[in-house]
């Protein structure tokens, strides 16, 4: 099926379009980065013995996304792409009220995981409908400028986090949570016409599915694609377990860290803005390479700095500062270039190749992160070296595997 054949008859503006696109991906960025202010209460309030439990809340609810994504992507390809995201997005407020009222942690953490499932039908159904009405570097390039939009929510999630705990408690965060989902399929309902047209959609048939699933694995771009997503999320999400212990313990900068944080979220949208300039003239597989190269140089180079205790404490913080923005900015140069790159000769089967390529990638990258989160020593080391490693083997296998110049 060609990609004419699947356009909607009638399309919303790009503008409007590509908001619509980085509030969906929003979902999972604030609800996320949302709860980070309250990673120390909750500790308080549910596991005071084991504070360093906490980060799972972070990490249960992207396990959960990485396992829905398997179920969304398909359902989408039969059911249409606005259908699925309106029942995930249910089932993402309903586990929210339940995280609302959870009484343990460990009840909490099991909400958290079907929250973080109902979550993977927004985050993942919107790259099938990108991939719906573009393709190639365009798709590349709508989707840097999502990330760019998508970036103003980690910016003001801690602050609206941190502002929620004082009006009330961390409980109310996931109250919020329900407000922002129910909005944003307001805004879907209402505005979005379906992009995949009936006659465009596949049957759920195990035959079918095995059938595309073996197709997926034919091309070698959808392999390397999802093995550095996984990486590339591995060190994203070891970060976001780390950063509020790490600003707290060793910067002392605990109230100010949704300042900070918000610092970094909107200084990192110069990648995705910097993706949107170049990738059409350098193309993806360059961009890539080179984001991974500059990225492992600079975590060397902090390496070198923090490991010997050679700064002053304001010094480390600045070159740890400095370090957090480059990590996050990396995201919007390489992870929209991958997804583009994997979801290019596969778009006839856009949904369930947006599914396994995502849900691969995330659950990979949660094993990937948790024993570096949780190695966190009351230093920044532990997480310097761990995303050392990983963004390291994304390097290598990028080299080794997308040197070719055209895409």
């Amino acid at each position: 099926m060609t990609d004419k054949a699947q356009a909607p008859t009638h399309r919303l503006g790009q503008t409007e379009f590509v908001a619509l696109m980085a509030m969906l991906f929003a979902t999972i960025a604030i609800s996320i980065d949302a709860v980070l202010p309250a990673l120390p209460d909750i500790a308080a309030t549910l596991t005071p013995s084991a504070p360093n439990a906490a980060q799972l809340v972070v990490t249960s609810f992207v396990l959960g996304m990485g396992l829905g994504t398997f179920a969304a992507g398909p359902l989408s390809d039969r059911f249409g792409r606005k259908r699925v995201i309106m029942a995930g997005s249910g089932v993402y407020a309903l586990a929210a009220l339940a995280c609302y009222v959870a009484p343990t942690l460990e009840t909490l953490l099991i909400a958290r995981l079907v929250q973080g499932i109902g979550a993977a039908a927004p985050r993942t159904v919107s790259v099938a409908m990108i991939r719906d009405l573009f393709h190639g570097r365009e798709m590349a390039r709508i989707m840097s400028f999502a990330m760019m939009i998508f970036t103003i929510v980690p910016a003001i999630a801690p602050l609206m986090g941190q502002g929620i705990i004082a009006l009330a408690d961390w409980h109310a965060i996931f109250l919020a949570y329900v407000a922002f989902s129910g909005l944003t399929m307001l805004w879907l309902g209402l505005r979005q016409p379906e992009t995949l047209p009936e006659d465009s959609r596949r049957s759920l048939h195990l035959g079918d599915l095995a059938g595309a699933m073996i197709e997926l694995a034919r091309h070698p771009v959808v392999i390397v694609s999802t093995v550095l997503q996984t990486l590339t999320l591995g060190a994203l999400f070891a970060t976001l377990s780390s950063i509020q212990p790490i600003f707290e313990t060793v910067h002392g900068r605990a109230d100010s860290f949704p300042l900070w944080f918000a610092v970094i979220a909107v200084a990192s949208m110069s990648g995705s803005l910097l993706n949107s300039r170049i990738v059409m003239t350098l193309g993806m597989r360059r961009v890539v390479r080179g984001t991974y190269a500059a990225q492992i140089g600079l975590t060397l180079v902090t390496l070198g700095l923090l490991g010997p205790g050679l700064v002053t404490e304001n010094t480390a913080f600045v070159v740890h500062l400095v370090w957090c923005i480059g990590l996050f900015a990396m995201m919007g140069l390489t992870m929209g270039n991958l997804n583009a790159l994997a979801m290019e000769p596969v778009g006839h089967i856009a949904g369930l190749a947006a599914s396994v390529i995502l849900s691969l990638a995330t659950v990979g990258s949660v094993l990937l992160a948790i024993p570096v989160g949780l190695a966190f020593d009351g230093t920044v080391m532990p997480l310097l070296w761990g995303v050392a490693v990983l963004i390291g083997l994304a390097l290598a296998l990028s080299l080794a595997t997308l040197g070719e110049p055209r895409d």
